[in-house]
């Protein structure tokens, strides 16, 4: 009986503990992640603001070969909407809409829905290097509740191992 309240005390202990941590830790984070491609950045955007085009280098739309896509709007312009439905746990379902596009920038908001409900933004920012070598830098912007935000670090790397299988499937296409 001693030692289940000892194990009783360590566990409560443990998550006092976590909770506390979890405090300290930002409840915001961005992940950023870059790669050069040999091609203009006209070149560049004209592939990348058609979200459609994501079918082909995004993991996240490529994890689900199944997946059921629906579109809405415009691709390429503000307001368009691009939602998945999977039955695949991971992939789960939601939408992301173009919120603002330029030469330089499309930003897009992400709405999750299943396997989890949350809403985040993101960001493929084009930089010209040279006439013909374009810097493309994927940014997710993420907001983890407290005490969630103690697991945000595995999400964190998630993020950036995917995002980087991404841009070097999208350098693989443009670079052909």
């Amino acid at each position: 009986m001693k030692i289940l309240k000892t194990i009783g005390i360590g566990l409560i202990g443990l998550i006092a503990f976590l909770l506390i941590a979890a405090l300290f830790i930002p409840k915001e984070y961005t992940v950023t992640v870059s790669t050069t491609i040999n091609k203009s950045r006209k070149e560049v955007y004209d592939y990348v603001k058609l979200v459609k085009n994501q079918e082909f280098y995004s993991v996240w739309v490529m994890e689900d070969p199944n997946v059921v896509m629906k579109y809405t709007g415009t691709d390429g312009t503000v307001g368009f909407i691009a939602g998945w439905n999977s039955e695949k746990g991971d992939a789960g379902e939601g939408e992301q809409e173009i919120t603002q596009i330029s030469e330089e920038r499309i930003d897009v908001d992400l709405r999750f829905k299943r396997p989890f409900e949350s809403n985040q933004k993101a960001s493929t920012i084009l930089k010209i290097i040279s006439p013909t070598q374009t810097e493309v830098v994927s940014e997710f912007y993420g907001h983890e509740a407290y005490p969630m935000n103690l697991m945000s670090f595995i999400g964190k790397n998630i993020i950036e191992k995917a995002e980087t299988t991404t841009l070097n499937n999208l350098k693989t296409i443009l670079e052909k």
